[in-house]
């Protein structure tokens, strides 16, 4: 049962290994590996088994395109810069510390200083409490870091990542003040998950330098990194920031530039599927427990708490403004009601859910009649939905998009895409990725599932390139 527990049912192996045990302990040698081998074929033939294996082989297609990438790198990335210290900041420089690349953290002030040194500290602290790592590593890491509250010495620096805040006029004079105080060659990134990267390469005297480099928070714990090409970013930037990723012991996924690059790009049609599910009379609650059971870590309601939900309203204007044809908002969204009434999520405890501290200081989701009430004049009367409805409003959007992101070239292959999306946000891993996804159903049915909801929203119309493709019978893998 705890294994079971553990496990969960989208992955049967674990508990089909100890029953054969069971059963084979009873029996001599030969009768016993009857069973496993048995046991070994029928798990060999399910769906998990298919996609963990497609998974294992995506994820040795990236590892060996980021080689590539990092083999073209003309000079090491051998000290570096974060501007902007805080959570991000803190989290970036850590990682670097802790992974053998020395780092300058700076910031305008030094409360901002404090902050990013007293989450590096932190995230340390825990490793040592788990017996990771040991109170002398710790300090040698933390002495990698360096507080900065001026460019002294950036002049030494190999490569920089912008993590300031979220506003493009802030991050352009950011980024042209540094390029002034490095050296020709330095690589400059920007940690922006939005922005576009061109917009802000205009300021840049080396825009050929300059490029985007997306880390997931937390930054310690999600393996993805998007890289994002510039229409001027030379190879060598990727190169070298590719390189740098890797030194981090990250997933870093190339692709080009577009309004929320990949990830947010398909994230947030994700979450329009979802506000038109609430809109139509559907239960946060009702629709976090369906997604969960399909296998996300956790519902879209409770991903909005984590994000942020005046994050999520902020990138979704950016979308909306990059892709007005279909991520322009047409009615009032749950998520614009919540935050308009004071209610950021996790970060201040309200959201979809109030959030409660658990004894080691962990937030806690509690459900709560506030939100409910808040939504009510801005949703139709309560409605079920079957798993099936809720599943395909949800994942239709998403998938389409991200369709829309390989035919457009903005990502290269299916095989990084859905890497990108497992590394990401969590996308199921034995469901092998968006392209898995569609495969294992087939794309008739796929577009047959769309065909109903083709009304709600442009998000849930197939393109020309996916009825062609079900029409030759292709499929993305």
């Amino acid at each position: 049962m705890f294994v079971g527990a553990q496990a969960g049912r989208n992955y049967p192996a674990p508990v089909s290994a100890i029953k054969a045990m069971q059963e084979g302990a009873k029996l001599g040698r030969d009768d016993a590996q009857k069973i496993e081998a048995n046991t070994f074929i029928k798990l060999a033939q399910t769906s998990a088994a298919r996609n963990l294996v497609g998974l294992f082989l995506s994820d040795q297609y990236i590892a060996k395109k980021s080689k590539h990438w990092e083999k073209q790198a003309e000079l090491p990335v051998k000290r570096t810069a974060v501007l902007g210290a805080g959570i991000m900041g803190g989290g970036i420089a850590y990682q670097s510390a802790s992974r053998g690349v020395p780092i300058k953290m700076k910031d305008i002030n030094q409360k901002g200083i404090d902050q990013g040194l007293a989450e590096a500290a932190k995230l340390m602290t825990k490793r040592v409490e788990s017996g990771k790592a040991t109170a002398a590593s710790m300090a040698e890491i933390l002495n990698r870091i360096e507080p900065a509250l001026t460019y002294d010495g950036f002049a030494e620096v190999d490569l920089v990542v912008e993590a300031v805040v979220e506003n493009p006029a802030v991050k352009k004079v950011v980024l042209a003040e540094v390029e002034s105080t490095v050296k020709p060659a330095t690589i400059l990134c920007s940690n922006t998950s939005t922005i576009s990267i061109d917009a802000l390469a205009e300021n840049l005297a080396r825009p050929e330098n300059f490029c985007g480099m997306h880390f997931f928070n937390p930054v310690h714990a999600m393996p993805l990194v998007e890289i994002i090409r510039g229409k001027k970013t030379s190879d060598q930037a990727i190169a070298r920031t590719v390189a740098y990723a890797n030194a981090l012991g990250k997933k870093p996924v190339v692709v080009n530039n577009c309004p929320g690059f990949l990830v947010n790009r398909v994230l947030f049609p994700y979450f329009a599927g979802f506000s038109m599910l609430l809109r139509d009379g559907a239960d946060f609650q009702a629709v976090d427990k369906v997604m969960e059971r399909w296998g996300w870590p956790m519902g879209p309601a409770y991903l909005l708490d984590v994000v942020g939900l005046d994050t999520a309203v902020h990138a979704q204007g950016v979308m909306a403004e990059g892709f007005p044809q279909r991520m322009v908002k047409t009615f009032k969204p749950a998520p614009d009601v919540l935050y308009e009434a004071g209610r950021l999520g996790q970060k201040n405890g309200l959201g979809f859910y109030n959030y409660e501290k658990d004894k080691k200081g962990k937030p806690v989701k509690v459900p709560t009649r506030d939100s409910y009430d808040l939504l009510a004049s801005h949703v139709a009367p309560a409605k079920e939905f079957s798993d099936d409805e809720i599943i395909a409003r949800m994942m239709i959007p998403l998938a389409t998009e991200l369709v829309r992101c390989l035919e457009e070239q903005i990502v290269a292959s299916p095989a990084e895409a859905d890497m990108a999306l497992i590394y990401g946000l969590g996308f199921p891993p034995f469901r092998g990725g968006v392209f898995r996804w569609i495969d294992e159903q087939g794309l008739n049915r796929f577009i047959v599932s769309a065909l109903p909801f083709a009304d709600l929203s442009p998000l849930y119309q197939v393109t020309e390139d996916m009825q062609q493709r079900a029409k030759e019978g292709k499929t993305y893998y």
